[in-house]
């Protein structure tokens, strides 16, 4: 198992993200020191090495194999031996202190866009994050709650969860994900629909976040898809446009 890991790449494209995530934490957990397993993702998945950081420490090194495209390889090599953080009643931690302050939204956003309903992520930083704060009052009002577990120099604590609804929309349809784009270049927005498209089943629904009226995209699904969906706008700009996708039986 030890040479499987160390040698075989792990392809974690076929999943959707939230299962990559619990997969290969699972697997750093399990990791023996100084041994190291090797994954392919369709994006950068930066997020996931400070996820790594905040959960076990600064035990973690990330080789990148492979830059860019549909194929990102990493190298993860556990460097020392950790106890981990065990999660009661948090689902994830995202420690900012251990990231550059410019890549704050990206990793916060990213993670939050694979939380279910209920899931609770605890993020830690070295000053109130009052950006971050603005962006989920501006963007999630009443999708979320945004809690301040501690305040004190140096260590801001916040439990920001998704709250938990039906999750079916007005038509009966089930939302079963949703996302923001906006952090991401555009190369691999297109490729985040199109998989999300995918995953849903006729029936179930997904709703994302763009920077620009993403109509273009549209089009191109009408054009493409052989799959029958129903294209709403929840908010249309200026700076969000706001789009549920439905995938129909007709």
């Amino acid at each position: 198992m030890e040479n499987k890991i160390q040698t075989e790449a792990l392809d974690m494209r076929v999943l959707i993200p939230i299962e990559r995530h619990k997969k290969l934490i699972q697997l750093f957990k399990e990791l023996p020191v100084d041994k190291s397993f090797i994954f392919i993702n369709d994006h950068d998945p930066i997020p996931l090495y400070y996820e790594f950081r905040s959960i076990y420490g600064d035990v973690v090194g990330w080789e990148y194999l492979n830059r860019g495209g549909r194929e990102w390889k990493v190298k993860v090599t556990r460097t020392e031996a950790s106890q981990g953080r065990e999660f009661t009643d948090i689902t994830t931690l995202l420690d900012l202190r251990k990231a550059d302050e410019k890549e704050w939204k990206q990793i916060v956003f990213h993670r939050y866009g694979m939380m279910e309903q209920g899931d609770t992520m605890e993020i830690i930083a070295s000053e109130d994050p009052k950006e971050i704060h603005g962006i989920f009052i501006h963007k999630f009002e009443g999708q979320h709650s945004w809690i301040y577990k501690k305040q004190e120099p140096n260590e801001y604590v916040v439990h920001i969860t998704k709250k938990v609804n039906s999750g079916l929309g007005d038509d009966g349809f089930s939302i079963v994900n949703e996302f923001d784009l906006r952090p991401f270049p555009p190369t691999e927005r297109h490729e985040m629909f199109y998989k999300a498209f995918a995953d849903i089943k006729p029936g179930e629904a997904f709703e994302f976040i763009n920077d620009h009226d993403p109509l273009p995209l549209y089009y191109q699904m009408e054009a493409e898809s052989n799959e029958p969906f129903n294209w709403e706008y929840i908010e249309k700009g200026p700076e969000a446009w706001k789009v549920r996708v439905i995938k129909t039986n007709k």
